[in-house]
């Protein structure tokens, strides 16, 4: 389980890579003072290739080497931003911290006006280091699996109907024990992570970051007792197509990769070999985010133990 609480640490951050969300013109200033500030610190300076780097003291990186090439991934963004990056560095094991520039920021948790500040503890050793549970995917079609590289997930995967509006039939397994047959509108496969998420708003339960679990939530079943499952996060998850699917059906990983099914395909889902790690700057409460975010016990004082 993740040890949440705050903890030194002798690591050095010499080299500092920057996943920037692209075609946002308020993603500049903040990006302008990032970089300012770490070349002040003596701090090398890559930046994701996908970015415009000019005008910046930074040197352009291919994402694919960016985590490898550093030893702590900066991201200027929403949590968009984020999962986009950490799919892409997540498997060299570099962490990744967040400046939030986006609206909910459950993972991009620290402010631009506290970014500097952020960096003093940050590179003095004083932080909160975590691992989030990751998902690998698969397609199979004909028994055979259709792309040689799973498909990562960071806060979850989604098998749900291409046509608008129209139910898909599915049956899940895990590890290869029959759970149910399903007409609903999809499947919602959740990490902790992607609990407040996706699967949140299909009725899904939050789940700590912690643990190791997954949660199964039917999107709009046509069955009221098609309820969300949690199941242990080292188990295998299978998802089957229908035969008899009439059109496609869609696989889609964070949101943002997408792959299209067949009838007969199956996904499947397990565990990625790597976890997310991420930093947090000293003082980060979770439950403190969900409160925010999620606007819990508004009015009412926090009891002190």
């Amino acid at each position: 389980m993740t040890d949440l609480r705050a903890q030194t640490s002798d690591a050095s951050f010499d080299t500092i890579g920057v996943f920037a969300k692209r075609h946002d013109d308020g993603v500049a200033a903040t990006l302008a003072a990032l970089t300012a500030d770490l070349t002040a610190r003596g701090k090398t300076v890559l930046i994701d290739d996908h970015h415009d780097a000019s005008g910046y003291p930074v040197t352009p990186c291919a994402r694919e080497a960016l985590g490898e090439a550093c030893d702590l991934i900066v991201v200027v963004g929403g949590d968009g931003t984020l999962l986009d990056a950490g799919r892409a560095v997540a498997a060299s094991g570099t962490p990744l911290l967040g400046i939030n520039l986006g609206r909910l920021g459950f993972m991009v948790d620290v402010l631009p006006s506290d970014m500097s500040s952020t960096f003093d503890d940050v590179f003095a050793g004083n932080y909160i280091a975590e691992s989030r549970l990751m998902l690998s995917a698969w397609v199979k079609r004909g028994g055979a699996i259709v792309h040689e590289a799973p498909l990562p997930a960071i806060n979850e995967c989604v098998i749900r109907n291409q046509a608008f509006a129209r139910v898909l039939d599915f049956d899940t397994y895990m590890n290869g024990d029959f759970i149910s047959h399903h007409r609903a509108d999809g499947m919602v496969v959740a990490t902790p992570t992607g609990s407040t998420a996706y699967a949140l708003s299909g009725g899904g339960p939050v789940l700590h970051p912690g643990l190791n679990a997954l949660a199964l939530v039917p999107i709009c079943p046509h069955t009221l007792s098609d309820r969300p499952l949690i199941v242990d996060g080292d188990h295998q998850i299978e998802i089957h197509i229908a035969d008899s699917l009439d059109g496609n059906a869609l696989f889609t990983s964070d949101g943002q990769v997408s792959r299209a099914l067949d009838a007969g395909d199956s996904v499947v889902i397990a565990r990625a070999d790597h976890d997310l790690a991420l930093i947090h700057p000293p003082g980060y409460d979770y439950f403190n985010i969900l409160r925010n975010k999620l606007h819990w016990g508004r009015g009412q004082s926090i009891p002190s133990l």
